[in-house]
């Protein structure tokens, strides 16, 4: 079934609560990471993956996430005439990187209902979803990662962390077995289990690789924790059935949705850069020598 794995869903509709004032006019998924939208990491993360059929799942007054993946004639003209040519060509690259459709959720419903919104989209395919929280710097792309394990299975995966037992409320939370030293065979998923309930640590977070039945599932759900239709039970659903692995994740995971995190991705991805490596650990260590 995931041999033909090429479209990925990306829900973009939140409003960035947790970054006021800066997302108060500029969509979460705009804010940069070094110099490159946060947004355009993970899409550039599923193209290195071969998904270049693209879903984004909108919200109203996002905007500026369609025009960043469009051409921008006048910036390119202006570019051109001032001979920064590399330039040029960096921006036309984005507007050719993937293949971009845009669709509308209306009402913020839930995770679940956000990816129930693209299935116009995805049709009856196999697809991936992603979340432009997660960041995952690695060598082979994570959302990769999980379509190698989807075809290798033939079952539905999704992406595990070790969290601590003090945040599992934080989090959807797997139960299962371990296969292997990555992947696990689960049994059932808890969508944020109150404090000293949870099943495991190991939460399941911004990476999914899922058959198109799952849009079933999902109409079919009932608004779960916190009144939202939540991609975690119909996850646990196909859990039941004996469809659903499980994976921890080979390289670097950043959650740029908390603020805390947001500046650890840009430290991360900068001391990767090599003209800003070595300025960076210069200042960082001036900023703890003085404590």
């Amino acid at each position: 079934m995931f041999e033909n794995l090429r479209k990925v869903v990306i829900p973009a509709a939140g409003l960035g609560t947790r970054f006021l004032p800066a997302t108060k006019a500029i969509p979460k998924e705009m804010l940069p990471i070094v110099d490159t939208p946060t947004l355009q990491v993970v899409v550039d993360e599923a193209v290195r993956a071969g998904l270049r059929e693209v879903v984004l799942v909108n919200g109203r007054g996002k905007g500026a996430i369609e025009d960043h993946f469009d051409v921008s004639y006048e910036l390119e003209d202006v570019l051109t005439r001032r001979g920064k040519q590399d330039e040029t060509a960096r921006m036309r690259a984005i507007a050719r990187m993937a293949n971009i459709v845009s669709i509308r959720q209306k009402e913020p419903m839930g995770l679940g209902h956000a990816v129930l919104a693209a299935r116009p989209a995805v049709g009856d395919e196999p697809f991936g979803v992603m979340l432009g929280d997660d960041l995952i710097d690695s060598e082979e792309p994570g959302i990769g990662q999980l379509a190698r394990l989807a075809r290798e299975t033939g079952k539905a995966v999704v992406a595990l962390v070790e969290v601590p037992d003090s945040e599992t409320h934080r989090y959807g939370i797997a139960a299962g077995r371990r296969i292997d030293g990555q992947l696990f065979e689960l049994s059932h998923l808890v969508e944020k289990p109150a404090p000293g309930t949870a099943p495991s640590n190991l939460a399941v977070f911004g990476r999914y690789v899922l058959p198109p039945d799952v849009f079933d599932l999902l109409e079919k759900t009932p608004p779960g924790a916190g009144g939202e239709i939540q991609l975690t039970d119909a996850l646990s659903q196909l859990a039941a059935q004996g469809r659903l692995v499980g994976c921890t994740m080979v390289g670097t995971r950043y959650d740029a949705g908390d603020r805390l995190g947001y500046i650890k991705a840009n430290l991360g991805y900068a001391l990767k850069r090599p003209e800003l490596r070595d300025a960076l650990l210069a200042h960082m260590r001036m900023l703890v020598e003085q404590g």
